[in-house]
């Protein structure tokens, strides 16, 4: 039943656009790379160090913090991470994208622990976020790129721009295009941040139609997911499938785009970025050739990460340093 809503809200928004929600997004332009330098400078080594911990515990916790940072941003300032206090306060943890579905918290709620005993009070819990995504491309195997900090902890949620802001996985791919171009990126940036779907996994309910419903799909490839998701909603919703079907499915690299030129993509959204396979998309070409094609996605998915990293709220970047990411001061 929880999949279905998630597929009926994901299909209203997307007949709704996202328009309405673009003016709620600015670029933060008071960050800088050097601003811990004097008030915590330890904080990057020690955001690293646990980062790399958790994923050598477990791999897919590296994934896991990569997609908290992406449902963080359009916005970047902790929001996702605040706990509903009912009645009085309802947060983004609960809305549909992110229900039973984003994973981490407690590896961010470990670091900011540490930090806080190295500089009480002086590093926000987005600054961690960001900064800890980051290090999870990087123990991955991905590219690492420099961060630029300074955020503030938002001091509210909203479930309601969490559920409209978010593109969702069942979108066609002009619908991505409209999704990304709201909160400024280009058609090749959101091709790019597509790839980080070379890491990590989706629940049954996510994937369940393409397996079981769409025709630009490897037939022996919906036949596996089909052995993983039934056809009937409800049955099997939370059995995992990796997102990148290639042979690295933990490695972050550019297997992701492989598996669209075999109509293999998990997602209709993935599949909608080469919806009949082959080579028809010359970004997707550069990033699968053999020369080229690692440096090429490596360069971009980390230009465009910083810039989705400078991405905030309306107001701009206000805020406090929570002591505690769970909850407001």
């Amino acid at each position: 039943m929880k999949s279905a809503l998630m597929m009926i809200l994901a299909c209203v928004l997307a007949a709704a656009g996202t328009s309405s929600v673009a003016a709620l997004f600015s670029i933060n332009l008071s960050l800088t790379l050097d601003f811990y330098a004097s008030t915590c400078p330890g904080a990057a080594a020690k955001i690293k160090e646990m980062v790399d911990e958790a994923v050598q515990t477990e791999t897919r916790m590296g994934a896991s913090l990569l997609r908290l940072h992406f449902h963080d941003c359009f916005g970047c300032d902790a929001s996702v991470l605040l706990d509903d206090v009912l009645p009085s306060f309802v947060g983004e943890k609960t809305a549909p994208p992110n229900d039973n579905s984003l994973r981490g918290f407690e590896v961010i709620d470990n670091i900011k622990t540490e930090v806080e005993k190295l500089c009480p009070g002086k590093v926000s819990c987005a600054d961690i976020l960001t900064v800890a995504a980051r290090d999870a491309v990087v123990a991955l195997g991905g590219p690492s790129w420099q961060v630029p900090l300074g955020r503030k902890d938002s001091t509210t949620a909203n479930f309601t721009d969490a559920l409209a802001s978010l593109p969702s996985p069942f979108l066609d791919l002009s619908q991505l295009v409209t999704a990304f171009a709201d909160k400024g990126f280009s058609t090749q940036e959101m091709i790019t941040l597509s790839g980080g779907h070379t890491v990590g996994k989706a629940r049954c309910g996510l994937f369940r139609q393409r397996a079981h419903s769409e025709g630009n799909i490897d037939p022996a490839y919906a036949a596996f997911l089909q052995s993983i998701c039934p056809g009937t909603d409800g049955v099997g919703d939370d059995n995992l499938a990796p997102l990148d079907n290639s042979t690295t499915t933990d490695t972050f690299d550019r297997g992701y785009y492989l598996s669209l030129v075999g109509k293999k993509g998990l997602l209709h959204s993935d599949q909608a970025l080469l919806p009949n396979g082959g080579s028809s998309s010359t970004q997707i070409n550069t990033y699968n050739s053999f020369l080229l094609g690692s440096v090429s996605f490596f360069t971009d998915f980390s230009n465009a990460m910083v810039k989705m990293g400078k991405l905030t709220g309306p107001a701009g970047n206000v805020g406090q340093i929570r002591t505690d990411c769970r909850r407001v001061n």
